[in-house]
């Protein structure tokens, strides 16, 4: 009966928080969210206590490592061996292959298989989430590919969107996580959490977003926007794909240097000024979120405490800290607190995806960039979502 409570408690509260900063409360349709609370809770229970999804995911990510090690041998060859003697790894590693991926996504737009798997997958989703077909496949299209990545598959119609649809798009890729790097969360986490979270993540978007930024977008419109265009030869088509991907990993990198930087800079200033970190501070803003999700009261502090490590730093520096304290929490709280950490919420974030979307779309960039603290609120309330129901299941 306590888990029903925390979770009563949980909804509410991010019911009640997502409605602070809604855009149009009137036109929430409720029918949609209960609908799609109701299937992630029955998701939850299904992956959180059966090993059958795990094996799917593995899948995945052991395909998308093998797509990076393609893009690892175009990096080694112009940096002369730098990633195997592990040197500027976030650089190599992590931006470097968006130019391969970049390329990848222009052949299957170039095929015209993108615009098909876009209309087939969106049509489904909406159904179920009310949302444009677009809207919906991006969910699914930031999960795979990545926050940055994701939105050069969207290069040629990012000028057409509405603020409220480029919110939703932005948000959406904040607020998942990118199969390529799944395989790195596994050997941090408990497999069965990450995959969890993968899946939660999803549905808890579109239910957050139903409440902070409701609209509806007309169906002519939506086929319209998931359309590419035409008149390019396969090989005009390649390099402006690949300079595009080169210009959005260079442009993620310059605004993670400011983002993290500052963050730095801030955390030194409290600690000057009131002793103590303005991470500290979030610790004890988070502890009554993570009692409320379900995390033991004797554990929810620490927990709190790592919820602010991702909020500030990102999820790899908190998931190393819950590593170091994961023997110390039941494993109710470790589940709580995995499923949590599972996504791109953070400060640094708001660099990134600003960033991409700069890089292809200046105008849209700062558009995304005006918002970019919405976007983290609201990305921070799925996770809060995501392991309240994790907590309700465990």
């Amino acid at each position: 009966m306590s888990r029903i409570l925390h979770f009563a408690l949980a909804l509410g509260v991010v019911a009640l928080l997502a409605l602070l900063v809604s855009s149009d409360r009137k036109n929430i349709r409720v029918r949609f969210v209960i609908q799609l609370l109701v299937i992630e809770v029955l998701l939850a229970w299904f992956f959180l206590n059966s090993e059958i999804g795990l094996g799917f995911v593995q899948g995945f990510s052991e395909l998308f490592e093998k797509l990076l090690k393609y893009a690892a041998e175009g990096t080694n060859f112009v940096f002369g061996g730098m990633t195997d003697k592990g040197l500027a790894f976030f650089f190599l590693n992590v931006l470097c292959p968006i130019v391969f991926i970049s390329a990848l996504i222009g052949i299957l737009q170039h095929f015209r298989i993108l615009p098909i798997v876009i209309r087939a997958i969106g049509t489904v989703l909406s159904k179920i989430n009310g949302m444009g077909k677009l809207e919906s496949f991006n969910a699914v299209s930031s999960l795979i590919l990545g926050q940055s990545e994701n939105f050069i598959a969207y290069k040629d119609i990012l000028g057409k969107m509405s603020q409220r649809r480029m919110y939703t798009m932005a948000a959406t890729a904040m607020s998942t996580v990118s199969m390529s790097i799944v395989g790195a969360y596994m050997t941090m986490l408990q497999p069965k959490y990450v995959v969890a979270a993968l899946i939660l993540n999803m549905f808890s978007t579109f239910i957050v977003l139903s409440l902070i930024n409701p609209y509806r977008v007309d169906s002519e419109e939506d086929l319209q926007l998931a359309d590419t265009h035409k008149g390019q030869s396969f090989f005009e088509m390649l390099g402006e794909y690949i300079l595009a991907g080169f210009k959005v990993a260079i442009i993620v990198a310059a605004m993670l240097i400011g983002f993290i930087a500052l963050i730095s800079a801030v955390n030194a200033l409290f600690d000057t000024i009131f002793g103590i970190s303005f991470q500290a501070i979030l610790g004890y803003v988070f502890f009554p979120f993570a009692w409320m999700m379900g995390v033991p009261t004797h554990e929810a502090l620490q927990v709190g405490s790592i919820m602010a490590t991702k909020l500030v730093s990102n999820e790899f520096v908190a998931m190393m800290d819950l590593q170091k304290i994961a023997g110390q929490l039941s494993p109710r709280g470790e589940g709580i607190l995995s499923v949590f950490l599972v996504s791109f919420a953070n400060f640094s974030s708001i660099g990134i995806v600003a960033g991409a979307i700069k890089g292809l779309h200046e105008e849209q960039g700062n558009v995304v960039s005006r918002f970019g603290l919405k976007l983290l609120y609201g990305s921070t309330l799925v996770s809060v979502l995501s392991a309240s129901i994790a907590g309700l299941v465990l």
